[in-house]
């Protein structure tokens, strides 16, 4: 059934599109006459605070993984091989006499890897019901009550881990579950505020959060942890969680209708900007239609292969930088976070980009989503695969790392941001959806690699960044071949559904 409706959308919709998407800008670029100014904007301030959003998101997810670094008793562990790395081991100073009193655990490479990927299976579980909670009851409580949860068993983690690792698996399941909600939420947020020229540039900026959140979270989580001690790091980025709540319930409207202080201007520039689209309401929603979507169905194998990838470094970054590379505890997080402030800096370059060619030199949205998925996921597949035979040349591989990973910003403005452009009425829905399948890996490849890497030889890893490759390279062919840039038939809003 999905061949057949791959063929039917491949000859219905091939010789329609380039047409559609001239159709969409001309009209949009008539509606900017009256475009309401960026300085002190409502909507530019929401993309503002969704950035400190996704900044506390992503730095609640990664802080564990350099915080499991100091976590282990390595004087104690049932191989050599945990505790010694296979390059030589660079110098670290000696740490302040105070940091000795946090617990250290005897868990081997396989608790590990469940510890690490137990998140994902949280996260998984509320990715489409965020999209349909959102929808229906508006998007700023869901992400604001999604995030605080997160918050709040974050603060937990010490506590839980001297329980031990079961009690530590459930809190990170729970944190997950909590921050499931955020970026399905978000979509339907922006669906109703963001003017469709205008949205890769706001996307990528709250994009950029989960950038910022990953490199301050690898790079404070090292210097916390030598200077205290692990369970500091959970504390202090739990308390910045707190502060951001309380900014977000006091500032953030479900849309520019609701908002108090957004000027009237402004107000009717988004409205009228999306006056074909602005609706949130899943009271009537095409199941059906969205499920034999052939372009949803691009996006989804497209985001599954990005974050194998994606995830897989998160995760494990940190333990290959002292595994294999022998770096230190404070050295690890400041080199974990290269990679995430270049992949912030092209987030935010490819979204000024790729609305400069929609408007300006009317590239069809197709040709431009495609462009940057395939340089988001072809560039670091090659990258990560030069990186495992750089041996001990910690300079070289270093080097790869940071632009394999830097690379993978370009796809905020590729298949990222296509939910808004296929269904912009289901946008949240769509992103649960695909989603939901790109949490698989965060689920599976950390238990794959390390299972892998139980002896963390050259050769273990070498074959853990291939098989990411190949992922990556299959994952944007296929989006490439069948991927849409415009609104689906199923997604324009009618007066009796379907």
């Amino acid at each position: 059934m999905v061949l057949k409706s791959f063929q039917r959308h491949k000859m219905k919709q091939s010789g329609s599109e380039g047409e559609r998407d001239k159709q969409e800008l001309h009209g949009e670029k008539e509606r900017l006459v009256q475009r309401a100014p960026v300085c002190c904007s409502a909507r530019y301030g929401l993309a503002l605070l969704s950035l400190c959003g996704f900044f506390v998101v992503y730095s609640l997810r990664v802080n564990l993984s350099v915080a499991m670094v100091d976590m282990l008793n390595n004087t104690n562990h049932h191989t050599n091989t945990n505790s010694t790395s296979v390059c030589p081991a660079h110098f670290e100073p000696p740490r302040p006499k105070h940091n000795h009193r946090a617990s250290v655990y005897d868990w081997d490479p396989k608790t590990q890897g469940w510890i690490l990927s137990s998140f994902f299976y949280g996260y998984i579980l509320t990715q489409i019901s965020g999209g349909y909670l959102a929808g229906r009851f508006g998007p700023k409580w869901v992400l604001g009550f999604g995030v605080l949860g997160s918050v709040l068993f974050t603060l937990l983690t010490p506590v839980a881990a001297d329980w031990g690792a079961g009690y530590l698996i459930a809190v990170r399941v729970l944190e997950g579950a909590g921050q499931g909600l955020s970026f399905p939420a978000t979509y339907t947020m922006w669906a109703a505020w963001a003017p469709p020229l205008e949205r890769s540039r706001l996307f990528t900026i709250s994009y950029i959060g989960s950038k910022l959140g990953t490199v301050v979270g690898f790079l404070l989580s090292g210097e916390i942890s030598f200077y205290l001690d692990w369970t500091y790091v959970f504390y202090l980025f739990g308390a910045v969680g707190l502060l951001w709540f309380v900014l977000w319930a006091l500032l953030v409207s479900d849309s520019p209708s609701d908002h108090p202080r957004i000027s009237e201007q402004e107000r009717l520039y988004i409205i009228s900007s999306l006056k074909n689209e602005l609706s949130t309401s899943t009271d009537q929603v095409p199941w059906r239609s969205i499920l034999t979507s052939v372009p949803l169905w691009a996006i989804v194998v497209v985001h599954f292969s990005y974050t194998w990838t994606f995830y897989t470094l998160l995760t494990l970054q940190p333990t290959y930088m002292k595994d294999v590379l022998g770096f230190s505890i404070q050295q690890n997080g400041i080199l974990s976070a290269l990679p995430y402030i270049g992949s912030a800096i092209l987030s935010v370059l490819s979204g000024q980009f790729a609305d400069y060619l929609r408007e300006t030199h009317h590239c069809p949205t197709v040709r431009v989503r495609k462009a940057f998925t395939l340089v988001g996921m072809i560039g670091p597949a090659i990258f990560l695969v030069a990186a495992g035979y750089t041996g001990c040349n910690y300079i070289l591989a270093v080097t790869f790392l940071t632009i394999s990973t830097s690379l993978t910003g370009v796809t905020a403005s590729g298949f990222n941001i296509n939910h808004l452009d296929i269904a912009p009425l289901f946008a949240g829905i769509i992103f649960g959806i695909t989603n939901t399948f790109a949490t698989i890996p965060g689920m599976v490849g950390p238990v794959i690699a390390r299972s892998l890497t139980a002896n963390n030889t050259m050769e273990e890893w070498q074959t853990v960044f291939y098989i990411a490759a190949a992922i990556n390279m299959f994952g944007a062919t296929f989006y490439t071949a069948f991927g849409q840039g415009s609104v689906q038939p199923w997604a324009v809003k009618t007066e009796g559904g379907n």
